[in-house]
């Protein structure tokens, strides 16, 4: 088992070129790199050589350090974990919140046919005519904030009898197994931890719950 700072700093020999060639690495220039002392830095060399991840050699011109099959392997473990982190396709995030009563945006975009039509086409949802609102739990905004590196359904503005109406986004989400999707207005003023959805079905109902009901909402990259 590597301890986490003698994996930085291998990490830091790889990335100066170590993975391909032997380096000219001194304590002083891998201190420097990674802002710890010279004696930090001897120490940490010592202990990778001791476990065989680096191989050192000394020439007249300073000290040269190859990390090894070993320490290759110890980078692509590292390399693999971060991997399942980050690029997993079924990661699914919760948002946890109170029912409330709508601030009424979303509800006049559901009731537009030009924005309704979107719904249908893009997100398989014919909606309801009204919305589900609920008050993130301060633990889910955080949450929420992530949500926007996905990638969410653009519903695009148009112009009908003259008339000009904005774009949305939304984004297709689940409650208690029932399809439904998030939907931000272009031109909203919601605060950050308020999210209204549509349904094809009035949730209250189906649910069977009220204002301030605890809700739980799902949401599968």
């Amino acid at each position: 088992m590597i301890a986490p700072d003698d994996l930085i700093c291998l990490k830091a020999i790889a990335l100066l070129g170590g993975l391909s060639s032997a380096v000219s690495v001194s304590s002083q220039s891998l201190a420097q790199e990674l802002s710890i002392s010279p004696q930090t830095a001897s120490r940490r060399l010592i202990s990778l050589e001791n476990a065989h991840l680096i191989a050192r050699t000394m020439r007249g011109d300073g000290q040269y350090v190859t990390v090894t099959g070993a320490g290759e392997e110890k980078l692509r473990a590292e390399y693999a974990a971060y991997r399942r982190i980050f690029e997993t396709h079924d990661r699914q995030y919760v948002l946890e919140g109170e029912l409330i009563s709508g601030l009424g945006e979303g509800r006049y975009y559901v009731g537009i046919e030009g924005y309704a039509t979107q719904f249908s086409d893009k997100l398989g949802i014919s909606p309801y005519p009204g919305t589900f609102n609920v008050k993130l739990s301060p633990s889910s905004i955080e949450t929420r904030r992530k949500l926007d590196a996905m990638e969410w359904i653009e519903i695009d503005g148009f112009t009908d009898h003259d008339r000009t109406f904005g774009g949305a986004k939304a984004l297709k989400c689940s409650i208690n197994g029932h399809t439904c999707a998030i939907l931000i207005p272009g031109r909203t003023h919601y605060p950050e931890d308020i999210i209204e959805l549509i349904s094809e079905v009035r949730l209250r109902d189906v649910l069977d719950i009220g204002d301030g009901a605890q809700v739980t909402i799902e949401v599968t990259r």
